[in-house]
């Protein structure tokens, strides 16, 4: 049976707010005469109300020993009864006549038949791609409620639940053990056996997260892709198996141990595994993929690091080789000089110019001797430059020895590091041949020269090992026939890439090893562009494979658009932000005489700084007198008051979807979130808190919390602060900001990088928080990536009540492509940017000129063809994400990489133009939105550190595995949101304490109390001190061997 708590099932809670009581149990007079009409009694007349505003509350009725005091109490007050009268019904055909009042006032029929029905067809639907129970009685009361109908009770629908899926699953799991053959059984089978040395079996060791991409690792990482591709056709056994199902069961198998497993089912046990294996032979392409790629940008930037240690030990011989050339130079200059006449009694006749041509023959212009002795002094001359020349190279070490010295230096004068990475590409050339032969490669273009070139090496790897030079065309042998193959660089092949490849004395040839890294590095580049694809990859796949075609896109962009506010049709779309950067320009030319804080220094814009508001005198008073009123909360205690306000622990769960058996769940869940959140762990917690062990606060944080569950836990704290009138006066939730903060973790793993700006080794807990301080997503990502990439991806993750339109970020949030998807999907992205003058302002037209900030644009215009032409592409992506059959995170990882082919790119990055264009005149032009952007990532940035506050055991995680490493994130961002939940509402009770007290409490003053206060939270809970005497004998003396070496006798 599936927890109510778990579902959606409308019911009543522990608590009821006053909100609460006022909007949702509140009658209208409408109402309250309608039922003194049907009534005679005050008692009736109370339970038909109660009824009434129940069932427009929860579309069912609740039995009258569920309604909670709260709600009865406040219902007699509205209709002004005494609290004498009681919530009963003493005849059931009086309750039955009731009910049916209710259903005519609100126009509802009750079929019970009709209702079953609607539930079934919906939850059979469902179960093909879901399978969590309290997920498919959630699809069927989204249906019934729609639909109008009165819901039945929860047993019905979790008893039709447990059938239904029951049965899905049965088949799903019959028709896929089904096309398992016995030795694939086999093979299956003894990954659950458990070797005896280690204690370890394989189906265990499969689970081992990607180390560091290392060489040596990288080797085991392929060796390990290929054990699973071994074990069998897993696409094949799960044809027709929706991936959302293949997903569910893939992570029931992953936290089912070996003993668990051989209790279940034969069939249900392949299903499972082929499952698991599937998603991680999907994972481990991944993996291999980034581990070359990571491995080509080493072997690139210790070619570039080659190349300036080069030119360092060159630095002393090309000064001295430069010493050489003076001196060489000052010697033709001696030599070509007019010999001293002063002394000779005919000097004043020649008053001729000697020069020297190339061949060393010579005239003298204006000379008066004859021709024979000009030649002669000619001769004599160039004898002479030829004479000292020579003695100057002599000096400088010989023609020889500078010859040399001068193809060393000149080797690496430029900046053409290309031919010093295959000095370092060797020690990888084996394992990158192995890649490229356990992996399936497709291009996503008609352009295919970079698979082209490398069929041709792989093709020429064995042919010759001792060839340096090959030729452009070879004949191989396939099937038994010859088959020629070409390789054109040209196609694909920078000029710095050709000039390493070919040299002039070998026409037709190509330097092998230089060719082959060429090649490996335009893989690696199109793979992170998306112009190659790998096939069985996830993060690699086809990007136009899982777009939806325009044919399924076409229903749906009219309710897109509408959506996001853009035009439905490509030249209504093209006139909108036309007139969008058209009318923004001309407003800021317009109004720059009047702003002040900007001007224009040679064409460059310059910004003066702004200083920040003061805070009034009564708003640091206010925040005093209310912190004095905060009292001092255990971290535990706040999280244990939270679960029972929210019921944020009821997410957690078997991965079966079934309820957990264990003991005490609220207490084992709030326990373990303290644990992962605060970044202790199970056995740190375990040692100080008694009742509780390592095993099961690892059970509970590793089999019953997925990053998901976790998240909707933290869910359902965001949306229980929404209520809250204090959160309104931080902010309304439309604005929000995201930004990354380091946290470190262990240096192996695939995850781990060294980032620029921290320094240290780890990832960055990514989070999207609100303009009320509260935490709405978390995601942990690597170092090196782009945060804009992940940016789309919190806020289309965010199921929580508070849906924010207006994005802040810091300059890792200004991304081209990002602007474009962002204005597509209907989100206003304004980040800070940090070199902001640095940045291209688009013209609408070529033709426009502005009369003050006409030197912000320079010669840029919009490519308004462009974005018309490729609107379809556009509207493509954009409904794609949002069905969620195409990740954003996915997409722009790819479009931040330069494709040079590819259409959605060159598309978002115009539209993203026009986009940021139209941002960097605002921020110019508008200094309450430049204070905007600086509140908001200022809240973030608070954030982490009160988040950072709260765990406990140091920023440092512990463990390799990424999904342990995201679990942690996820449950620090939960605590943190239950603090400042916690806190908000502590506040509100200090602040109503004041104003009864007489004082006077500004709404505005009491707005600027941050939530995150760390004062009143005590980490490490309550310290007790025993001064019990110890009742135990205290030992002093050794006695290793009872009375060998010491006699027997009192200490």
């Amino acid at each position: 049976m599936a927890s109510i708590d778990r579902t959606a099932y409308p019911r009543f809670r522990g608590t009821v707010t006053a909100r609460e009581l006022v909007e949702s149990f509140t009658p209208t007079v409408d109402e309250v005469g309608w039922a003194r009409g049907k009534t005679t009694a005050d008692q009736t007349f109370l339970v038909l109300v109660i009824w009434l505003k129940c069932f427009q509350r929860m579309r069912y009725f609740p039995g009258l020993d569920e309604v909670p005091d709260a709600v009865a109490g406040h219902m007699r007050t509205a209709l002004g009864l005494p609290d004498s009268v009681a919530v009963e019904v003493e005849a059931v055909r009086s309750a039955a006549r009731y009910r049916d009042y209710v259903r005519e006032r609100l126009g509802v029929k009750y079929d019970a038949a009709d209702v079953r029905g609607i539930a079934d067809t919906a939850i059979r639907a469902a179960a093909v791609t879901k399978d969590n129970p309290a997920d498919l009685i959630n699809v069927a009361l989204e249906e019934l409620l729609e639909s109008g109908r009165e819901l039945p009770g929860y047993t019905t629908l979790d008893r039709m639940v447990a059938k239904i899926r029951a049965e899905v699953n049965r088949d799903v799991f019959a028709t896929v053990a089904g096309r398992i053959t016995p030795g694939q059984r086999a093979r299956l089978a003894e990954l659950l056996v458990v070797d005896p040395s280690s204690r370890r079996s394989r189906f265990d060791r499969l689970k081992d997260p990607a180390k560091a991409a290392t060489i040596g690792k990288f080797k085991v990482r392929l060796a390990h892709l290929a054990d699973l591709d071994a074990l069998g056709p897993t696409g094949a056994w799960l044809q027709g198996v929706l991936p959302g199902k293949i997903s569910h069961f893939a992570g029931e198998a992953r936290v089912t141990d070996v003993a668990d497993f051989v209790k279940i089912g034969d069939e249900k046990r392949f299903a499972l595994l082929a499952s698991f294996i599937h998603v991680l032979r999907t994972s481990a392409r991944d993996e291999v993929t980034e581990m070359f790629c990571k491995r080509m940008a080493v072997i690139h930037k210790k070619g570039r690091a080659r190349l300036e240690a080069l030119r360092e030990e060159h630095r002393a011989e090309s000064e001295r080789l430069l010493e050489v050339f003076g001196d060489v130079l000052a010697a033709v200059r001696e030599a070509a000089e007019p010999a001293d006449t002063a002394n000779e009694p005919d000097a004043e006749k020649d008053t001729g110019t000697a020069t020297i041509d190339a061949t060393g023959s010579g005239t003298v212009d204006g000379a008066v001797e004859p021709a024979e002795p000009a030649a002669e002094d000619g001769r004599s001359a160039a004898a002479r430059t030829g004479e000292m020349v020579l003695a100057a190279l002599t000096a400088g070490g010989g023609i020889a020895a500078l010859s040399a010295s001068h193809e060393a230096v000149a080797a690496h004068h430029g900046n053409n590091y290309l031919p010093l990475c295959e000095q370092y590409y060797k020690s990888h050339r084996a394992v990158l041949f192995t890649l490229v032969a356990a992996i399936e490669l497709e291009a996503t273009s008609a352009e295919r020269s970079v698979l082209d070139a490398l069929e041709f090496v792989k093709a020429n790897r064995d042919l010759d090992r001792r060839a340096e030079w090959i030729e452009e065309s070879v004949t191989v042998k396939r099937d038994g026939k010859d088959v020629g193959l070409t390789v054109d660089v040209d196609a694909f092949a920078g000029l710095l890439w050709r000039r390493t490849l070919r040299d002039r004395r070998r026409p037709g040839m190509l330097a092998r090893r230089h060719l082959e890294v060429c090649v490996f590095s335009h893989l690696a580049a199109e793979l992170r562009s998306g112009d190659i694809a790998v096939v069985g990859s996830d993060s690699y796949a086809n990007l136009h494979a899982q777009l939806m075609s325009w044919e399924e896109c076409e229903d749906k962009v009219a309710e897109f658009c509408t959506q996001a506010g853009i035009p439905t049709d490509a030249k209504a779309l093209t006139a909108h932000y036309r007139a969008l950067l058209t009318k923004t320009a001309t407003e800021v030319d317009a109004g720059y005489p009047v702003n002040t804080d900007l001007r224009l220094e040679g064409g460059r814009p310059v910004l003066a700084r702004r200083k920040g508001a003061e805070r009034r005198p009564a708003a640091i008073a206010l925040e005093a007198a209310v912190l004095d009123r905060l009292p001092d909360r255990a971290l535990l205690d706040i999280l244990a008051r939270t679960a029972h306000l929210t019921g944020w622990p009821r997410h957690f769960g078997p991965a079966s979807g079934s309820d957990p058996k264990i003991r005490d769940t609220l207490g084992r869940y709030v326990v373990t979130a303290f644990a992962y959140g605060g970044n202790l762990g199970p056995t740190e917690v375990a040692r100080h808190m008694r009742g509780v062990s390592a095993h099961e606060i690892y059970t509970a944080g590793n089999k019953h919390a997925t990053p998901d569950k976790i998240y909707k836990a933290s869910a359902d704290v965001v949306n229980a602060f929404a209520k809250l009138d204090v959160a309104a006066m931080w902010g309304d939730g439309s604005t929000a900001a995201t930004d990354g903060s380091q946290i470190d973790t262990w240096e192996d793993s695939l995850r781990a990088e060294s980032h620029v700006r921290y320094g240290g080794f780890g990832a960055l807990a990514f989070r999207l928080v609100s303009d009320n301080y509260i935490a709405l997503f978390s995601h942990f990502i690597p170092c090196g990536v782009w945060e804009a990439v992940y940016l789309l991806d919190s806020l289309l993750s965010n199921v929580s009540g508070i849906q924010p339109d207006t994005i802040h970020a810091d300059t890792q949030g200004a991304s081209l492509p990002v602007f474009g998807l962002a204005a597509l999907l209907g989100f206003d992205l304004l980040p800070r940017i940090r070199n902001w003058h640095d940045l291209n302002v688009y013209r609408p037209d070529a033709k426009v000129r502005y009369k003050h900030i006409d030197s912000l644009f320079d010669d840029n215009v919009i490519d308004w063809a462009l974005i018309e032409r490729h609107w379809k592409d556009l509207l493509r992506t954009g409904i794609s994400i949002r069905e969620g059959q195409l990740s954003s995170v996915t997409l722009l990882r790819r479009l931040g990489n330069h494709s040079k082919r590819n259409r959605i790119y060159k598309a978002l990055r115009e539209l993203g133009r026009v986009v940021r264009t139209v941002t960097l005149l605002r921020y110019l032009s508008e200094p309450e939105l430049r204070d905007q952007i600086t509140a908001i990532t200022n809240r973030t940035e608070a954030f982490h550190g009160f988040a950072a506050h709260l765990m406990i055991g140091g920023r440092l995680i512990g463990h390799n595995d990424p999904d342990y490493q995201e679990r942690v994130i996820k449950f620090n961002e939960l605590i943190a949101n239950c603090a400042i939940y916690s806190t908000a509402l502590d506040i509100t009770d200090a602040a109503n304490a004041l104003a009864a007290e007489g004082h006077v409490v500004d709404p505005d003053d009491l707005a600027t109390v941050s939530p995150l206060i760390t004062r009143t939270i005590r980490r490490f809970g309550d310290w007790h001190l025993d001064l019990t005497p110890p009742k135990d004998v205290i030992a002093t003396r050794l006695d290793l061997a009872p009375g060998a070496l010491f006699p027997t006798a009192p200490v």
